[in-house]
């Protein structure tokens, strides 16, 4: 895939983020706010936030939920990373995360935690699916550092 993954969606506050101003660029999908795996991933990409930050990485995490859920999940947990919501999932479709998925018993569209570091064009440089949330944001970062 050598196309740019270039894309515009709104944050926790109504503002218009443009993936195109903010690149190199880490970006994260999740299922839902405020469950626990979603939760331990945004707490722990902004715990680490300022060390993406250092090495010119802007970091977001992307899920189908509305900013106001959005606004509320940061709040509650003291999050710094920066949250963008696809209710009409359309950037989600652009990078491929919405599979079925069997939640007890019955087949669902769900999102499967993905992550994306686009480089400095917009490119995909490197991707990470079905991830599991705990140790994830390290793993990126490392992959980021060429450890």
């Amino acid at each position: 895939m050598n196309e740019k993954m270039l894309f515009t969606l709104p944050d926790t506050e109504g503002q218009i983020f443009q993936a195109a101003e903010h690149l190199p660029l880490v970006v994260y999908f999740y299922p839902k706010d405020s469950t626990p795996g979603c939760t331990t991933e945004a707490q722990e990409f902004s715990a680490l936030l300022p060390e993406f930050q250092k090495l010119g990485y802007t970091v977001v995490g992307i899920s189908r939920d509305t900013a106001k859920s959005h606004h509320n999940f940061v709040c509650k947990y003291a999050l710094n990373v920066t949250l963008l919501s696809d209710v009409d999932e359309t950037v989600c479709h652009q990078f491929d995360v919405i599979h079925e998925k069997n939640m007890y018993g019955k087949k669902v569209m769900g999102l499967v935690r993905s992550t994306f570091i686009l480089d400095e064009q917009g490119h995909i440089a490197h991707e990470w699916r079905k991830v599991k949330a705990a140790g994830h944001a390290q793993a990126v970062l490392d992959t980021i550092k060429g450890a």
